[in-house]
């Protein structure tokens, strides 16, 4: 159960260590909580600022819930406040100064963070995000001090050297002299066309330590966003999952296309600007220009689209299409669902396609 109060104007006891306690009191002060704080028991004792009956008392990093948590510490202050009625909560510590957590943001959209991901954010005192993590709902999600270090087609504000400095700088420097707690808050998977072994490496090199909290990729997660699985069983037993921000050689169109021809699916990210380049590749190296192709734009987000077509005339039905998107070719593609931006008639078409395709290779469809 989750339940969400409102804190404005009300008095909040908090008991913990000073440091740990300092992402907690951030977060209640944002509320518009009235907040008397103690770092111990004696303080507590000796103090004459003790609100009578707060209207919440949170205890940081330890749980409320039995004397032998708190080592005896803070049980007479707790059982003063239960005989009192007032409701008792367990808040976790701020997270580790000098600390780096890589975390995958997901395609961008809230629902899709992990829970991991979320905890870090939560824990943080500085976050260097993207431009393809969720970076609007930040402000609901930390307190942390948040860098802006996207990076848009074609222009890199902050270059990727200068991005891995920053991170180690926070987590050894970090605010007023003191190391911090940093999350880098990476689109999709940190470690899948997102530079994160770059800024893993040089946290090592530089003695700091760093985790890496895994994202859902958009590779998979946009696809099925449109009703694309990126595997079907009797349809496509393979998907390859290759960065389009450069143009590919004929080796790797010759490939791509073997691939595809042989009941593979092929996932482009980063990708639209070298549409016409990759489709003309893949013709030239022998794939059939009826092999389905999607373009899924703003996966999971507002605005999402889905534009289907075939490779042979790609370039004139993708032209409008727009990052962020990811590109599908293959036979999963006859498979999308009704919510792309083809008419229902077009739709129809397409699910007519799919169930033939699934009746001709031995598969059932619904």
């Amino acid at each position: 159960m989750e339940l969400t109060l409102s804190l404005e104007g009300l008095p909040v006891v908090v008991l913990g260590d000073a440091d740990e306690s300092r992402q907690v009191l951030a977060r209640y002060r944002k509320a518009g909580a009235h907040i008397t704080f103690f770092d111990s028991p004696e303080s507590y004792m000796s103090s004459a600022a003790v609100p009578p009956r707060p209207a919440l008392v949170a205890v940081v990093g330890r749980s409320p819930r039995s004397h032998a948590a708190h080592d005896g510490a803070w049980s007479t202050v707790l059982d003063h406040y239960r005989r009192l009625g007032v409701p008792l909560v367990t808040e976790p510590p701020a997270g580790l100064r000098g600390h780096v957590a890589l975390v995958g943001g997901g395609p961008g959209s809230l629902g899709l963070l992990t829970v991991d991901a979320v905890e870090a954010l939560r824990d943080a005192d500085i976050v260097l995000f993207d431009r393809l993590a969720p970076w609007r709902e930040l402000e609901e999600l930390t307190t942390a001090r948040l860098v802006d270090v996207g990076k848009l087609p074609g222009h890199h504000k902050v270059p990727q050297g200068e991005i891995n400095r920053l991170i180690v700088e926070y987590a050894l420097v970090g605010i007023n002299g003191r190391p911090a707690n940093v999350v880098r808050l990476k689109g999709g998977d940190p470690f899948v066309f997102g530079r994160g072994a770059e800024e893993a490496a040089a946290c090592a090199e530089a003695g700091v330590p760093v985790r890496i909290v895994s994202g859902i990729s958009s590779s998979i997660a946009v696809p099925a966003a449109a009703g694309i699985p990126v595997t079907h069983r009797n349809v496509s037993h393979s998907f390859t999952v290759i960065s389009g921000h450069a143009p590919l050689t004929d080796a790797e169109h010759l490939h791509l296309a073997g691939l595809a021809a042989e009941g593979g699916t092929v996932v482009v990210l980063m990708g639209i600007a070298n549409l016409p380049h990759l489709a003309a590749g893949l013709r030239r190296s022998g794939l059939s220009a009826q092999m389905p192709l999607a373009v899924v734009e703003r996966g999971h987000l507002a605005g999402q689209r889905t534009t289907v077509t075939a490779l042979g005339s790609a370039e004139a039905d993708t032209a409008g299409c727009a990052n962020p998107a990811v590109i599908v070719i293959g036979e999963v593609v006859r498979l999308a669902g009704s919510g792309s931006t083809a008419d229902e008639a077009a739709a129809g078409q397409l699910r007519g396609m799919a169930a033939a395709f699934m009746m001709e290779s031995g598969g059932v469809t619904p």
